[in-house]
C-alpha cells in the first residue's frame, strides 16, 4: 500500500503548480491533502479529479482557510471527519477512512506562529489528539496518521536547531509532547524506520533562500499505530518539483 501526503498550502494554488498532473503519475492507494483551502463545491473541475480515486473532505466553516482531504483508490467502508472537539471540526482539521484492512487519517494540527493565542489553540488541539490516539491504539486493524503535525520532533529534523528553539514548532513542550507520543504510547514515526539521515526536511519557509539552501523543518509525518504487523519498505520526500511549502512525503507498506 502507497500512501502519501502533503500539505498542499491551497489546492488551487498547488493545482497551479502542477501538483495534480504529477499525482496521476504516483500510483498512490491513498493521498493525503493538507491545507486544502477550498469547499468541496470550488473544486469540482476535472482538473481536481483523479481517474480512479474518490474524494473525501472535511473544510473548515471560514472559506480559504485550513480543511483537509482524502483521494482514495481503494474502497472505503466508513469516513469521519470530525475530532470530537467542535471548535477544531469547525475549521476542518481532520479525516479518516477505513479500509478493509487499516486505518488512514489526514490530520492539520494548528499553527501556533501568530502569538500567544493560537499556541494555547495549537496545545488544546494537541491535548484533544493524544486522547484519540490512545483511544484507536487498542484497534485490531492499524491506523497510518498523516499530516501536517506541525512540530519537529529532534535536533536532526530541523537545520537551525539553537535558533528556533523559542519558535513555535520547535519548542520544548512541543517536542516533549511527540516523546510521549512516540515513547509512551509507541507510535511509529514511520520515515525515520526507514532514513536516519539529517537534511530531510518536508517543510522550508519562503523567506530568503530556505529551499535553495536547505534550511528546513520536518513537520509532516506518516504515524503508524503500535503493535501491529506492518512492514515499512520504502520512505521518500520528494523535491524535484515544488507545489507548496511542503514537499510530499511517500511510505510503501506492507500490511
Amino acid at each position: 500500500m502507497r500512501v502519501l501526503t502533503l500539505n498542499a498550502c491551497g489546492i488551487r494554488a498547488s493545482e497551479k503548480k502542477g501538483l495534480f498532473k504529477w499525482l496521476r503519475k504516483q500510483k498512490s492507494d491513498c493521498i493525503c491533502l493538507q491545507e486544502v483551502r477550498a469547499l468541496d463545491n470550488q473544486i469540482q473541475d476535472e482538473k481536481y479529479s483523479l481517474h480512479g480515486y474518490d474524494r473525501h473532505m472535511s473544510v473548515a466553516d471560514k472559506k480559504g482557510y485550513s480543511g483537509v482531504a482524502i483521494y482514495s483508490k481503494k474502497d472505503v467502508l466508513k469516513v469521519k471527519n470530525k475530532i470530537g472537539s467542535d471548535r477544531f471540526d469547525r475549521e476542518g482539521r481532520f479525516i479518516e477512512v477505513e479500509y478493509d484492512n487499516c486505518y488512514v487519517s489526514s490530520v492539520y494540527f494548528p499553527s501556533g506562529s501568530s502569538g500567544d493565542e493560537r499556541q494555547n489553540q495549537k496545545y488544546l488541539f494537541m491535548n484533544i489528539f493524544e486522547k484519540y490516539l490512545k483511544k484507536i491504539k487498542s484497534r485490531t486493524k492499524p491506523s497510518i496518521i498523516c499530516g501536517d503535525w506541525n512540530i519537529v520532533h529532534k535536533e536532526i529534523d530541523i537545520k537551525n536547531w539553537k535558533s528556533n528553539q523559542k519558535n513555535s514548532g520547535c519548542l520544548p513542550k512541543e517536542r516533549a509532547w511527540l516523546n510521549k507520543i512516540f515513547d509512551d504510547l509507541g507510535y511509529i514515526d514511520t520515515f525515520r524506520v526507514i532514513n536516519k539521515k539529517p537534511d530531510n526536511y518536508t517543510w522550508w519557509s519562503n523567506r530568503g533562500k530556505a529551499w535553495d539552501n536547505n534550511v528546513g523543518w520536518r513537520i509532516d509525518y506518516q504515524v503508524l499505530s503500535p503493535g501491529n504487523k506492518v512492514k515499512i519498505t520504502n520512505a521518500k520526500i520528494y523535491k524535484k518539483e515544488r507545489f507548496s511549502d511542503h514537499s510530499p512525503l511517500i511510505i510503501n507498506y506492507e500490511l
